[in-house]
Parts: C-alpha cells; structure tokens; sequence
C-alpha cells in the first residue's frame, strides 16, 4: 500500500494562556504588600509608565473623595472622647495573625471543593503525606495500601490535588513539580516542558550550548526557555510555616457610615501609573530601531493598567459580594456567620468560581469585627429541624460558648452539648460536636474534669 501525504482542516476550541492572560491573573492572585511591589517594579522597568503626581486626582479618585470626607468625619470623632465606634476597639492582636501551614490551606481548600466524599478523604489522606515543600514522598502503593483504596482511584485523587494551589504540590520530584506548573501555564507541550524533561542536569551545569544542540534550536531560544524556568517554583510548600508571626496589611476596609456598608480598597503607597506622554510622542517621530523596543514597552504598559483595573474591580466586586451574603456578620459577629460557598459569589458576581479563590486567598478584611482573611467568610452549615442552614464556624462559636460556661465540676459531655444545639434547632451528631470540639483545641470533657 502507497504512503500518501494528505492536507486536512479541523476546527477545535482550544484556551491558550497569552502573557496578558498570566499577567492579569498573577497580579490577581497577589496581596497588599506583593501587589505594592509588583507595580513598583514595573514602574522601574518600563520607561513608558510613570507616576501620577499626588497631588493630581484621578477620576477614581474624585468619585471617592466623598466616602473618604465621611471616614475623616469618623476619624475625628472617634478621637472625641465622646465617641468610640467599634472599629477603634481593634486590638493589636487583630492585625496579626498566626501563619497557615500548607495543610490547612490545602484542606481548606478541599473543604470548598465539590469533589465527592470518598475522594475527599483520600485526598486528606494525600494532604496529610506531604512535606513541608509540598512533594509527595510515599510510594503510590503505600498509599494505597494505608488508605484502603485502588490505584486508579489514587491517581483519580491526584488529579484534583493538582488543580490545587499552590501550583506544583502533590509531585513526586522536582521535574514534575515544575511539568505541573507548566501544564497549568499552557506550556505543557513547549521547549521549556522539554528542558525539564531532559535537561535539568545541563541547566544546572549552564550547558546552554548543549541543550540548544540536542534540541536543534538557538541559543535565544534557550535563554528564552530559561527566563521561564526561572519564574517556577521549586518548592510550592515552603512559604508556608509556623515559626513566625505574620503582619496583617488589609487588601479591603469596610466601614459602616450612615447604616450603610461601604468598601474601599487599601492603595495606600501603591504608584498611580500612567503611560508617559513624552515617549508617545517620542515613538510617533522616531523612525530607529529603538521604535520597536518602544512599542513593545508601550503595548506592556497598556496591558498592565488593564489588568490593575481589572484587578481592583474583581477584587471589589467579591468584597460586595461578601459583605452582602454576610450582612449579619458585620452587624452582629460571628454567631450570624451564614453558610457560603464559592458558587455562590460567584454568580453573584459573574466571574468563575476559580478567579474567586485567587482573590479570596492570602487576602485580608479589615471590618468593625476584625481583621479577616476573605476566605473566612466561606463556610459549610448544617441543617436545622426546620430546613435552614447554620454555618460550621458559627457552630464552632456556640460550642466555645457553651464550654466556657460549662459548671467546672461536671462539664458537658460532647452528647450534653448535641442534646444543648438541637434544642437550639441545631441538628448535629455527637462525633461532629467532637470533632468541631477538637478543632477548637477543647479537652474531651473527662479530662477538662480531670485537671480540677
């Protein structure tokens, strides 16, 4: 039979991960003080991007000059000695906040998921195996074997862990750690992808030479493929920690002014950037050679303000969303913590449920409750007699209560403490009171009977 070479057309939708497109959502993924620094750095970078001067409003600007009018109002009062609004009751301790171990972030994670419950538990099984980098270390059989499941199902499991952020966690070794990250950056299949899979060692060794020879390319390219390398991370696990204690830079202020709720996003030291008139004009004229580098740092500029704009609007968007679901919070603490999952902001907002986790992450509330990380506002519940919900930290809350009014000589039994919330209308089994007990760091009630 004869070989024949044939032309074809096919139509397929495919999503490609432009340099825009991971631009816009790095900086939405970032908080206060990454973000301050990302635009300061840009601001360094490009010539074409300059500050806007202090004491020049822009348009954002004069539309909030009215709330700002009103928090000095606050301000000031709250200086009087007549006046103390319960934002100026925030403790120092509201400002810090203990470090998340990458366990907790993962789960919390898994806890948000919709992914069915048996596979919930084997992936806390997987959580629980990693290390402090994020890498898994146990053999896929071992696995297996400790957590009573079948392979496919474990490989089903790791599949959705590496939709996790961050990005990376779940690998065997550092090849795939970074195979993970490049896969969700679009570039599974690109020079890059291929350095890694073959020549790690060489990179290592900054045998450019070689690895463009093997892979019949130039040296651009390599250097090219490298920058890209050099933007992964090794170790997805190891920002996370326990031997510090970490400052809160609230992304989000929320104040209550005249009965009503209003947000503002913290911008405070951040550059105002703007693309510079002079070297617009400088482009328009000049005919060199330099006219290309000029309009590629022009296009970067522009893109770079769009995803500023798109960034803050995303992120208070959500904000309104949150205080919205959880109007009963702010009004009266966190007893009135209502149930809320992603989804729900989400088609409040109209953004997909993932973009709402990057802005929600590592991101921080200051209320007139506190200083909250946004992904505390969602929550599971669970269902009363009469159908509706109650939120588990709310739950957690009421247990706390009950606990520390307990009679000291016969404290309640976690069975007491069921019996207490379904006369609340609270249906919850025992084992949840003792695993929402435990949660809280409480004693079982034998031994907080014991220590009298």
């Amino acid at each position: 039979m004869a070989l024949q070479v044939r032309l074809t057309q096919g139509l397929r939708q495919s999503l490609t991960m432009t340099p825009q497109l991971q631009q816009a959502i790095k900086l939405l993924q970032l908080n206060y003080l990454e973000y301050r620094d990302a635009v300061e750095q840009e601001l360094i970078e490009n010539p074409l991007l300059e500050e806007i001067p202090q004491e020049e409003p822009s348009e954002e600007d004069e539309k909030k000059e009215e709330v700002k009018d009103m928090e000095a109002y606050l301000d000031r009062l709250q200086e009087s000695k007549e006046y103390a609004a319960p934002e100026a009751q925030a403790s120092f301790e509201s400002y810090t906040t203990k470090p998340e171990t990458l366990q907790e972030y993962l789960l919390n994670q898994l806890r948000l998921s919709d992914t069915d419950d048996n596979l919930k538990r084997l992936l806390a099984h997987i959580i629980g195996n990693l290390d402090s980098d994020g890498y898994l270390t146990c053999e896929h059989e071992e696995l297996c074997e400790s957590c009573g499941c079948a392979i496919d199902e474990l490989l089903a499991a790791l599949e959705i862990l590496k939709t996790f952020e961050p990005c990376g966690i779940g690998a065997r070794n550092l090849s795939e750690c970074l195979l993970f990250q490049l896969d969700s950056m679009g570039l599974g299949e690109n020079l890059v992808a291929s350095i890694v899979q073959r020549h790690l060692d060489k990179v290592e060794r900054r045998k450019f030479d070689l690895i463009a020879k093997e892979e019949n390319c130039s040296i651009e390219e390599i250097a090219g493929a490298i920058t890209i390398l050099q933007r992964l991370e090794p170790k997805p696990g190891r920002s996370f920690g326990e031997d510090a204690t970490r400052y809160v830079e609230p992304d989000v202020y929320l104040h209550k002014i005249n009965g009503e709720y209003v947000i503002t996003l913290n911008d405070d030291g951040i550059p105002r950037l703007r693309i510079s008139d002079h070297y617009v004009d400088l482009l328009k004229s000049d005919s060199s050679e330099q006219k290309a580098y000029l309009q590629e740092k022009l296009k970067s500029a522009s893109w770079l303000l769009k995803s500023i704009h798109q960034r803050q609007q995303t992120i208070y968007r959500v904000s309104q969303s949150i205080v919205k679901f959880q109007k009963e919070f702010f009004d009266k603490g966190i007893s009135a913590l209502r149930p809320l999952v992603l989804k729900e902001v989400a088609e409040d907002v109209g953004i997909h449920e993932s973009t709402v986790s990057r802005v929600t992450s590592n991101k921080y509330m200051h209320t007139p409750q506190g200083v909250f990380e946004l992904k505390f506002f969602f929550t599971n519940g669970l269902s009363s007699a009469s159908g509706e919900t109650t939120s588990s930290s709310s739950i957690k809350e009421r247990i706390k209560q009950l606990i520390a009014n307990e009679d000291s000589k016969s404290p309640l039994s976690d069975q007491d403490i069921g019996e207490i919330l379904a006369k609340e209308n609270i249906k919850i089994a025992r084992r949840t009171v003792a695993k929402y007990r435990e949660s809280l760091g409480i004693e079982s009630s034998s031994l907080r009977k014991r220590k009298l």
